[in-house]
């Protein structure tokens, strides 16, 4: 079932999105060649916790660090630990925050250094994408409606979607209904109204769209082994048309 949200509900999520963008800039800051995942890891979740908040990945269905951190051909839920970033790498960082009995969530594909044209190619593909799937959260358009115009416009570009995972809705529990494909056919799926919150976040890969997971059950990887990238935004529905809660005009995500 769907809990439309009330103006007060959306604005604890906004909230709890706050301090997840303001720690993904602590992390954008740190992420350097050389530098290890878990010290990412590590700068979000001090911050987080600084501002009497929790992680919601920590201990999520026994998920075991605050952050995910995906390099390169990892597509999803790259545990943070010992892995240096090196020059030429693509990192998703996937940061969610509960404050209040709220979350927020959200995630930043960043170059590492210099990187080749076809990653920057990626990163500006799929963070279009998810700009275009916001501007299709308008309410009267269906779920269908949003995954195919993220999905027309990423295979018009050369790449492919990911369709083992999806955005989802988002309040007092970290995933809610509805759940958001990132493909799909127009007209079609549960009708958008104001209230709805949920997450548009698509993942892009280079090559083929299949996965696979690794044996620690969390890490998702591109089966080809070409480059995948990621954007998130939590989104409201509302009747002036969706409102990013995740996105700040004093930060650059």
């Amino acid at each position: 079932m769907i809990h439309l949200k009330s103006t007060t509900e959306i604005e604890k999520i906004r909230a709890s999105c706050r301090i997840a963008a303001d720690a993904m800039a602590r992390v954008q800051k740190a992420v350097v060649p050389g530098i290890a995942t878990s010290e990412l890891n590590a700068i979000a979740d001090n911050y987080i916790r600084s501002q009497g908040a929790v992680a919601s990945a920590l201990g999520y269905r026994g998920y075991p660090a605050s952050i995910c951190v995906s390099i390169n051909e990892v597509v999803v839920h790259g545990i943070p630990g010992g892995q240096l970033l090196a020059n030429g790498d693509i990192v998703a960082v996937d940061i969610a925050v509960k404050k209040d009995g709220f979350h927020g969530d959200m995630n930043v594909s960043f170059p590492v250094g210099d990187i080749s044209e076809v990653a920057d190619d990626l990163l500006s593909t799929t963070r279009e994408s998810m700009e275009i799937g916001i501007g299709a959260c308008l309410s009267g358009n269906r779920l269908g409606d949003v995954g195919f115009a993220i999905q027309d416009f990423v295979e018009k570009r050369g790449f492919s979607i990911v369709r083992e995972f999806c955005g989802h809705g988002i309040g007092h529990d970290f995933h809610e209904e509805p759940q958001l494909m990132h493909f799909g056919t127009p007209n079609t799926g549960r009708r958008l109204q104001p209230g709805i919150v949920f997450t548009v976040e698509p993942m892009v890969n280079e090559g083929s769209p299949d996965v696979r997971v690794l044996d620690d059950n969390w890490t998702a990887i591109t089966n080809d082994g070409r480059l995948s990238a990621q954007f998130e935004h939590t989104v409201a529905v509302t009747a002036d048309g969706p409102e990013v809660l995740s996105r700040f005009e004093d930060l650059p995500f």
